[in-house]
């Protein structure tokens, strides 16, 4: 079987998960999930975003939720490109009609690599820019029609200014004191830019060692803290990939990527494009859109 053929056929079929009765509905809502924008002025990054944004802003939902990498990049920049690209990341954003909830990305950490020139000491370093210009903590949660959204920052900073996949001790504690107010009973979404669970390293031969900057490299202590809990589904971004995970009834779901290959182009296969998804009672369904980017 094709890499293609494979990966997309995870896509035939609408999630359908544990179906109520009318009278046990939560909630009907839908929302949209895009992923890895690295919007740029090059490559025809701002136009494209601005396709895509356009498309979304199409599309009946209550509110959006972005996963991260959303320029390109700012992990090198000192701080005139770094402002420069969230400056045209939020000035694209306009677009978007509806809220954005926002998590970071490796791409969004600003100033870590010492290429940047970035000293540590700047009161923006790392993920304080993103958070000062998207407005947003890097992790958080909310409530929506009977739903609980969690949204995680699987990025961390190692000790040579590199970064890494991981939830840290924080947020795992923070985790478990939001899913115990949270309840049992209430169907659960999680967002998260590097996967919990994928198999893209394996179809497209990643080495063991470069795990750690594809996946978030404690997913059992992550998914413990779940256990009893109605998580229904995990939206994943960074691989570029379409792709379909199903484990212990919850489904991990990698859209692809808004840029494609970098504005090249599909990227393996996945072409440009988001995911809208939808949920009626405890059900959540979901489908692909791409919205018609042609690389040059």
């Amino acid at each position: 079987m094709q890499r293609r053929t494979f990966l997309e056929s995870t896509l035939a079929a609408p999630l359908a998960l544990n179906a109520q009765t009318a009278a046990e509905v939560v909630g009907s809502f839908s929302f949209v999930h895009f992923t890895d924008c690295h919007i740029q002025p090059e490559a025809r990054g701002k136009e494209g975003t601005t396709q895509a944004f356009r498309a979304i802003s199409r599309i009946q939902h209550d509110f959006a939720l972005a996963g991260g990498d959303l320029v390109m990049d700012v992990f090198e920049q000192g701080p005139q490109r770094a402002t420069a690209l969230f400056d045209l990341y939020l000035s694209t954003a306009k677009e978007l009609p509806r809220p954005v909830h926002s998590i970071i990305g490796n791409h969004d950490i600003y100033g870590i690599s010492n290429k940047s020139g970035v000293p540590a000491s700047d009161p923006l370093y790392a993920k304080k820019l993103f958070e000062d210009r998207i407005g947003q903590r890097r992790y958080q949660s909310f409530d929506h029609k009977g739903w609980h959204f969690i949204l995680l920052d699987s990025v961390q900073i190692g000790a040579e200014r590199n970064w890494f996949g991981q939830i840290d001790d924080e947020q795992l504690d923070w985790l478990a004191s939001d899913l115990g107010k949270t309840g049992r009973q209430t169907p659960i979404v999680a967002l998260t830019h590097m996967p919990l669970a994928s198999a893209t390293g394996q179809f497209f031969g990643g080495k063991p060692e470069g795990l750690k900057t594809l996946l978030i490299t404690n997913p059992g202590a992550v998914l413990s803290l779940f256990d009893g809990y109605k998580l229904k589904a995990v939206l994943q971004g960074h691989t570029h990939v379409r792709e379909v995970v199903s484990y212990n009834d919850c489904q991990y779901i990698t859209p692809g990527a808004v840029c494609g290959d970098w504005w090249k182009g599909a990227y393996k296969g996945s072409p440009e494009g988001f995911a809208v998804l939808t949920a009626k009672g405890e059900n959540l369904s979901w489908e692909f859109r791409t919205y018609g980017w042609q690389a040059a």
